[in-house]
């Protein structure tokens, strides 16, 4: 099966649990093919861990759910090592976090410090527990989800810990029309069902090194940095996006342009992914906050003093 029909049948799977969410999917299996990793940002009940967990079943991938709370410890993420008594050495009790796709839920109910274990795995794909090294498996992705941060109980993510992830979406609710679909579907007992994978991981890994084959012309290559430089600039801003975000923008962009079947990228797929790849990297000044500007907006109205290359 070649890789247009897969990610058809991705997206056609995921689609019969996630009802009317086809952007929603979209972004997912981009920040999936890019190889980085994606926050949902919601209120609760509208399908945050279903979607995680359908993207793992479509796949045929491991999944792991961690569910953080103020007492979650790091070593329930990365895992500790334990004295054995007959052999007369520690040995590697693995965490959470050695599977594929890793659910981090409510990640902001949790402490700073155990929010911290997940840093070296999201960047360097590996843990260190007690100075030794464990590599994670690929494909790895975390899907973390939070509380918006006025709920009761939540932790506001560090900027390092946000910068870490690609893409920050919110689901939102359904409209009319799909939630009666849903409710028919949840009354036949569909929406409870196992997905049937329409791909494995050596397939995932394949298209991830497809992904990174896409061409991406210079001129857009300069567009993204000036962007991002742009950002730092900015009066309504007071931290700018990080030599990642460039890094980030250009990938998910070729994501993007391969679930789109093409080789190469264009200028919207820079444009459509600029708000859920750097709004979340950014701080805003406190004038601007003051003024109730939001990070959308100024990054719009940066886009408006950039020429966009036009493609010959």
């Amino acid at each position: 099966m070649d890789s247009r029909n897969i990610i058809t049948g991705i997206f056609n799977n995921i689609e019969q649990i996630i009802v009317g969410k086809r952007e929603v999917i979209e972004y997912t299996v981009t920040t999936l093919l890019a190889g980085g990793h994606l926050l949902l940002e919601d209120v609760p009940g509208v399908g945050k861990t279903t979607l995680a967990k359908a993207l793992a079943q479509t796949i045929d991938c491991g999944f792991t759910r961690i569910q953080f709370t103020p007492d979650t410890l790091p070593s329930d993420v990365t895992g500790l090592s334990i004295y054995n008594m007959k052999t007369g050495q520690f040995e590697y009790s693995k965490g959470a976090i050695l599977n594929n796709i890793i659910l981090a839920d409510e990640i902001n109910r949790t402490s700073p410090k155990t929010q911290a274990s997940l840093l070296e795995a999201m960047e360097e794909r590996q843990v260190t527990v007690d100075g030794v090294t464990y590599p994670l498996p690929r494909p790895f992705m975390v899907i973390a989800t939070q509380n918006p941060v006025d709920f009761l109980g939540t932790y506001n993510l560090p900027e390092a810990q946000l910068d870490r992830f690609m893409i920050k979406i919110s689901i939102g609710y359904p409209s009319m029309a799909d939630e009666q679909m849903m409710a028919d579907r949840f009354i036949n007992k569909k929406l409870t069902k196992r997905l049937e994978p329409v791909a494995d991981k050596d397939t995932v890994i394949k298209m991830q090194e497809e992904v990174a084959d896409i061409k991406v012309n210079r001129d857009l290559i300069s567009f993204v940095t000036r962007f991002v430089q742009e950002t730092r600039k900015d009066g309504n801003i007071s931290l700018g996006a990080s030599p990642r975000a460039s890094l980030a923008l250009i990938r998910a962009a070729q994501a993007r342009a391969y679930i789109k079947g093409r080789t190469y990228c264009i200028p919207d797929d820079i444009l459509d992914l600029i708000v859920p790849v750097i709004a979340h990297r950014i701080i805003l000044s406190p004038e601007a906050r003051l003024a109730k500007t939001n990070t959308e907006k100024v990054l719009k109205d940066i886009l408006l003093r950039i020429p966009i290359p036009v493609l010959s």
